[in-house]
């Protein structure tokens, strides 16, 4: 499988999301808009929260037409509130209107994912630790998600499979225990020339006190630790490597988890489950 760079992904995304809006033609629009009509819209926030997108709304919008001139008023990680403009675009009607509604998908999602992982980091602010995102994003949007999150003032966790190793509960269990995980790990990384972090899950204090004998590993993920038990493990890692929680941790609860001490925070909900940051695009 040839590997592929994110402004590769994003474009093939792009390709994509016009493909399946617009077909043979945008018959709705091409009925009734002359094509030399020329107009601008703006871009309008209806709901309060962190701006996403507006370098992805360029990209989309030279990529369906290199004509439209777009005028930026509020720049990405900015805090929005309803009536605010963000960007204006001029150029062909028939354009503008054929770029509205992947451009608005595209912004209302990442949108969405910002303003959600600011509020998770604003509850961590003092701790030290930092929110990290997962793998639990939708198929073929990952690349402008993951940014979203970054955006929000989260950090991105391993982009896929292939730029960290991350020995979770059945890779141990298939590998038969932490020890032949982490050995393997290591050896693959050593046969293949690659240079990797390795990051295991551990489900107890047994297996915490495996990895600390065995040793090898950058990073050591608790997972569905209590805060109670967290503490104690932090302790016991006492800095030697990389700490992280993970497994069940909601908006309530993320804090006790920071106080224990570990470094990150991992949480599923920034991309799995966010409601899109309502706007809209209208003539103006």
């Amino acid at each position: 499988m040839n590997m592929k760079t994110p402004q590769e992904l994003i474009d093939e995304l792009i390709t994509l999301a016009f493909n399946e809006d617009i077909g043979d033609g945008d018959h709705t629009t091409l009925c009734c808009i002359p094509a030399t009509e020329m107009g601008k819209q703006k871009l309008l926030i209806k709901e309060a929260g962190v701006l996403a997108g507006v370098e992805m709304a360029r990209r989309v919008i030279n990529y369906f037409d290199p004509e439209l001139k777009i005028t930026s008023y509020i720049e990405d990680g900015a805090e929005v509130q309803p009536g605010d403009v963000a960007f204006v675009v001029e150029g062909r009607v028939q354009s503008l209107l054929q770029v509205e509604r992947t451009m608005l998908n595209i912004m209302q999602r990442m949108s969405g994912i910002a303003t959600t992982t600011r509020k998770y980091v604003r509850l961590l602010e003092g701790t030290g630790t930092r929110v990290l995102d997962t793998r639990k994003t939708t198929p073929g949007l990952r690349m402008i998600e993951k940014e979203a999150v970054k955006i929000g003032g989260g950090v991105n966790h391993r982009i896929g499979l292939f730029d960290m190793i991350l020995l979770k509960d059945n890779h141990v269990d298939f590998a038969g225990g932490i020890e032949n995980a982490i050995v393997r790990a290591k050896e693959y990384l050593k046969a293949n020339g690659k240079d990797l972090k390795i990051e295991i899950e551990v489900r107890s204090m047994d297996e915490l006190n495996e990895v600390l004998r065995v040793g090898g590993v950058d990073r050591i993920m608790l997972d569905n630790f209590t805060p109670e038990l967290t503490r104690e493990a932090v302790q016991l890692i006492d800095h030697r490597f990389e700490t992280e929680s993970s497994g069940g941790i909601t908006f309530d609860t993320i804090r006790s988890y920071a106080e224990c001490g570990v470094d990150y925070v991992s949480v599923g909900a920034l991309t799995h489950s966010v409601k899109g940051l309502d706007m809209s695009f209208k003539a103006c």
